[in-house]
């Protein structure tokens, strides 16, 4: 099982990126992707789930408003869009898949809940 993030780079206040995750190997079964970030000096942060079965989706209420999660089942992909990028935004940005069975309203957010993870996408933003 492997999962390959990408997406992320050096952008201004207010600018927008997308970063994918893409999922390889998975056998049969439900799991949710989340995503999370974490900047120097600071603990793994969730900031977005999504069952990819049902569609159904969570955000950390510091992110609501602002980043948009979404899938595309045939490519294997999760998305999470980031939109009106604040410098405090700036850290590193990882997915991770978790089997559904493991997944509550609690669980989801820590990540030590998942079970397979990416390697990790730096998002900067700097004027």
């Amino acid at each position: 099982v492997q999962l390959q993030a990408s997406g992320g780079g050096s952008v201004q206040p207010g600018e927008s990126l997308r970063l994918s995750c893409t999922a390889s190997g998975f056998t049969s079964g439900g799991y949710a992707i989340g995503w999370f970030r974490q900047a120097p000096g600071k603990e793994r942060e969730w900031l977005s789930l999504i069952n990819t079965s049902d569609g159904v989706i969570y955000y950390a209420d510091s992110v609501k408003g602002r980043f948009t999660i979404s899938r595309d089942n045939a490519k294997n992909t999760v998305y999470l869009q980031l939109n009106g990028l604040k410098p405090e935004d700036t850290a590193v940005y990882y997915c991770g898949a978790a089997h559904l069975y493991k997944i509550t309203l609690t669980t989801m957010k820590h990540h030590n809940e998942y079970d397979y993870w990416g390697q990790g996408t730096l998002v900067t933003v700097s004027s």
